[in-house]
């Protein structure tokens, strides 16, 4: 059959909104750890993805906790968080399929050049948070269940600080993201333990600086799960592993590796390791 004049119209206009349609319904959700928002991470790397394979990433930054909750909701397609434990425990309950790493950094100390704890060019990352506790010296916690207040946790419970007996004026937990955190840590001349990532993307250090760094307990790696598609039947699963795919292939492992402020690399690829 031969289409002339307004049944062809009719036909393109089906075509258009079937083909736009279409292309809408090519994005996924990820629910992330602030510090791939804040570090600016994101915003380099995924327009390469979409350029790549057309898919749009939607981005919910939240604290580790918070991001793995939204998984066990069904409100993402895709997790992508720093805190191996937690990820292993959201993988055994059947929330998540496999745990793919992806790369890496590590966390410091940060706080006033005037160091008031005096634990400056420490490499013990306890005993520095044990100097901390003894001063009483103004420390700002994210806490928000995020994957750096999970380990901020450990290492004061390693440094034997009894944080629930402890806690007082000094010590003050934020309930924010590592970004709103440092700013609130800047206000207050206080310590905070944060990603470096975000700290070398973070515009408003004020009188801060890196006190401690170095230790191996501050390693800091990060992982993509893609969430269950047999819990959650609405998750995107082609379009999510295309996204994990390209995280750990070459050519986003080099992205990752590539990404700079001042020329300090913030993340380190670690795929394949």
């Amino acid at each position: 059959m031969v289409l002339t004049g307004k049944r062809l119209i009719a036909a393109a206009l089906i075509f258009s909104l079937a083909t736009s349609t279409a292309a809408a319904d090519r994005f996924i959700v990820v629910a992330s750890a602030t510090s791939t928002e804040d570090s600016g991470l994101f915003k380099e790397i995924l327009p390469k993805f979409k350029q790549k394979t057309g898919i749009t990433v939607r981005v919910v930054a939240q604290g580790t906790g918070q991001a793995l909750d939204t998984g066990r909701r069904c409100d993402a397609d895709v997790v992508f968080v720093h805190d191996p434990a937690s990820e292993e425990k959201f993988v055994a309950e059947g929330h998540g399929l496999k745990r793919h790493r992806v790369m890496y950094n590590d966390f410091v100390l940060v706080g006033p050049k005037s160091d008031p704890a005096g634990v400056a060019d420490g490499k013990n990352i306890t005993a520095a948070l044990k100097k901390i506790a003894k001063a009483k010296a103004a420390f700002a916690s994210r806490g928000d269940n995020s994957g750096t207040h999970k380990a901020e946790r450990r290492l004061w419970q390693a440094a034997k600080v009894d944080l629930e007996n402890a806690q007082g004026p000094w010590y003050r937990e934020m309930g924010s993201g590592m970004g709103a955190t440092l700013n609130t840590a800047a206000q207050m001349n206080a310590y905070v333990l944060t990603d470096r990532g975000t700290w070398l993307s973070f515009k408003n250090p004020a009188d801060l600086t890196i006190l401690v760094e170095g230790d191996e307990r501050l390693f800091n790696p990060y992982s993509v799960i893609l969430v269950n598609p047999t819990k959650c039947p609405n998750v995107k699963k082609d379009l999510g592993q295309a996204f994990i795919d390209w995280l750990v292939s070459p050519q986003g492992q080099k992205a990752i590796g590539a990404y700079q402020i001042g020329g300090k690399q913030l993340f380190f690829p670690n795929a394949k390791s």
